[in-house]
């Protein structure tokens, strides 16, 4: 039996491989960052080459640095970006147009379009989605429509359309396997999550073929062997995840009501809610967490746009900090409920708002007012933004029991101490913060006989710190008013958060 298990995990700005041994820790890692294409206003692309060349390279650097030969590694998890849209020749396997990123924003007008028809409901009821360009299908129908004779060789089934873990599969395998999981399908806008297929309906109303789709597998599989990748030669892809859907499984969130939220340039709160698909009717999400033996997990999601990037601004637009790790001291200098609201309404409002009109702002300027407050109003915005989530996610019928954060943001303890605090919730921060590319492990180990259980591997996890809510529920409520309030004052639509 080998020692290590290979985690891929392919980012928005960059590529990591991991080798994590069998107790889930890390080994070795290597990571390369590739740049991002912005060829018009809104529009956001990535050269799939520079993808699939950054991931080659970091596989083969943690290989030479960390196993002596491919016997060593059992298995391999990929964990992705996702709704970022690639469609390939699957003779040659070139790309025929660059990856449109979920970030991409140019098919907005029509999906402004289908939503003035009322064929939101009806796509919301199968996919659990929102009609926007965040999502696959629309992506998908802007390339066949652009690129030329796209849509005449799709409909003759000379091309394949996959988010980023199928077309980094279909390479690591010579082009013999074209395929996904359930959590990366549940975010194509494609997907019915009820009877876990494509839905022909769907794929009618994007004008899509279903000979571009990829196989929907579970998210332990048997996804394929790969082929001519140096040492790594011979060995299946055994686990894959869209990203956020890795980080909830590598938080080991099995049980309905447990939720985890990452915090990156974005914030993404998922809640477990079991074999239930929860309907939101407050703007949420309702999406595949994980599928295993064919029996899918779903969960609510909130995203949030601007979380760390809010802290890159105040370092880098405002130059009010040198670096992220000032903000704690200054932080914990200042008050609480200082006054000052900062909205970081940068790229609209996200969850549960879905607001892209709204810009961000500062309210409750005083001549006092200074460093230390507006960058504290910074932090405590990602905490808001987070209770926003939680309020639509107990309306929804699910309040979240207790929260386990990663990311960048979690290294910051004052950060936690006032999440826990305007929640009103445990909030626990894992010893192991690669939470990403160990759930794209746990998913291959579970394949692959490593991993006995969830339970096993529940059993695993380990508290760094726990943060408990120390603030009086006047007090929360108080300061969530102020920002409620202030949200207010920025949106376009209605003024209620959920």
């Amino acid at each position: 039996m080998g020692q290590y298990i290979l985690s891929i995990d392919q980012g928005t700005t960059s590529s990591r491989a991991i080798l994590f041994t069998l107790d889930g820790n890390v080994h070795v890692s290597s990571q390369q960052e590739f740049p991002q294409l912005f060829p018009a206003s809104g529009w956001v692309e990535h050269d799939p080459e520079e993808i699939w060349r950054t991931v080659r390279e970091t596989c083969a650097d943690v290989m030479a640095k960390g196993c002596g030969d491919n016997d060593e590694v059992i298995a391999v998890g990929i964990t992705n970006q996702r709704e970022t849209t690639v469609i390939w020749d699957r003779v040659t396997g070139e790309a025929v147009y660059p990856a449109i990123v979920w970030q991409d924003r140019r098919t907005a007008e029509w999906c402004e379009t289908l939503k003035k028809q009322s064929l939101e409901p009806s796509v919301n009821s199968k996919t659990g989605l929102l009609i926007d360009p965040y999502f696959s299908a629309t992506k998908i129908s802007w390339v066949l429509d652009n690129v030329p004779d796209a849509r005449q060789r799709a409909e003759q089934g000379e091309l394949a359309f996959g988010t980023i873990d199928s077309f980094l599969l279909w390479r690591l395998t010579g082009g013999k396997e074209h395929r996904t999981d359930a959590t990366n399908a549940s975010r194509t806008m494609l997907f019915n999550i009820h009877t876990q297929e494509w839905d022909q309906e769907l794929l009618d109303l994007f004008g899509i073929p279903a000979s571009l789709l990829p196989e929907v597998m579970d998210s332990a599989a048997d996804f394929g062997r790969i082929l001519d990748n140096g040492k790594l030669n011979g060995t299946s892809v055994m686990g894959m995840a869209g990203d956020q859907q890795a980080a909830l499984f590598g938080q080991t969130c099995f049980e309905t009501g447990m939720a985890k939220s990452t915090y990156g340039t974005g914030c993404f709160l998922m809640l477990n809610t079991g074999d239930k698909a929860l309907q939101s009717e407050h703007r949420l999400l309702t999406t595949v967490a994980y599928r295993l033996n064919g029996k899918p997990v779903y969960a609510l999601e909130g995203s949030i746009f601007i979380a760390g990037a809010a802290i890159q601004w105040l370092r880098d637009g405002l130059r009010l900090i040198q670096d992220a790790c000032d903000t704690e001291p200054l932080a914990e200098g200042t008050s609480v409920d200082h006054g000052v609201y900062l909205v970081p309404a940068f790229t609209g409002l996200g969850a549960p708002y879905w607001d892209p009109n709204a810009r961000g702002a500062i309210f409750g300027l005083t001549r006092d007012t200074g460093i230390k407050e507006i960058v504290t109003a910074g932090l405590q915005s990602v905490c808001y933004q987070t209770k926003d989530l939680q309020k639509a996610m107990q309306k929804d019928g699910l309040r979240p029991i207790a929260l386990r954060v990663d990311g960048g943001m979690v290294a910051n303890n004052w950060v936690l101490q006032f999440l826990a605090d305007i929640l009103g919730a445990t909030v626990d921060r894992p010893r192991m913060v690669e939470t990403t590319a160990l759930g794209a492990c746990y998913l291959a180990g579970l394949q692959a006989g490593v991993f006995a259980s969830l339970e096993s591997l529940q059993e695993s996890w380990q508290c760094d710190r726990r943060f408990e809510p120390q603030m009086s529920k006047e007090h929360r409520d108080e300061l969530y008013g102020g920002w409620f309030h202030a949200v207010a004052k920025l949106q376009s639509g209605p003024q209620t958060p959920a």
